[in-house]
């Protein structure tokens, strides 16, 4: 049993491991509790970055020492992912759609706080439009009001960016208030090449 956490950051209740397979490929982010079990099980291929948690449990009595393991931000499991794993899409939720536009509401540009904002299709659900990340945007509730079931066009309401489907690993940095340097450093030389533009 663990006797006591020691966190590089001062806080361990945010921590979380980025979690990779044998070949480094991203898969998601992990517990601090569950990447414990993969140091104990033996299932660590490989880590990097600077240990950002110290856990320490009980003594062995034989050779006199207190048990410890250093927890790496960034930790590879043995095994390889299946092809379905890499690069899913991220679950659309308002939440993932929010932090996609940084709380902006992508017609009049200003930031709102959360519950100020609500998902517009760009072309209504009721001339078609789907319900996926191409084709929704942050709105504040009284763009969207405004807008109502037109088009940008119709509405004369252009928008400050093109909506998209964010990539896993743009999905992973969205999804995390408590990234650590190295992850993000991790993650940013992952990110795809393209830029948004309106």
């Amino acid at each position: 049993m663990l006797a006591e956490v020691v966190s590089s950051s001062g806080s361990i209740h945010g921590t979380r491991v980025l979690s990779l397979d044998a070949h480094g490929r991203i898969l998601d982010w992990m517990s601090w509790q569950d990447a414990v079990c993969l140091y104990v099980r033996g299932a660590v291929a490989w880590t990097l970055g600077t240990p950002c948690l110290t856990l320490h449990g009980g003594h062995n009595r034989a050779l006199g020492r207190q048990s410890m393991i250093e927890l790496h931000p960034i930790v590879a499991s043995r095994g390889t992912a299946s092809k379905l794993a890499i690069d899913p899409a991220p679950a659309l939720t308002n939440a993932a759609l929010f932090a996609r536009d940084s709380l902006l509401c992508l017609y009049c540009g200003h930031s709102h706080p959360r519950h100020q904002l609500t998902r517009d299709h760009v072309v209504p659900v009721s001339r078609g439009g789907r319900d996926c990340w191409e084709n929704v945007v942050t709105a504040c509730i009284g763009c969207n009001v405004r807008k109502g079931s037109r088009t940008p066009q119709q509405a004369g309401m252009p928008l400050l960016a093109v909506p998209y489907r964010p990539s896993w690993v743009e999905h992973l940095i969205l999804s995390n208030r408590h990234i650590l340097a190295d992850q993000m450093e991790f993650l940013k030389s992952h990110l795809p090449r393209r830029r948004r533009s309106s």
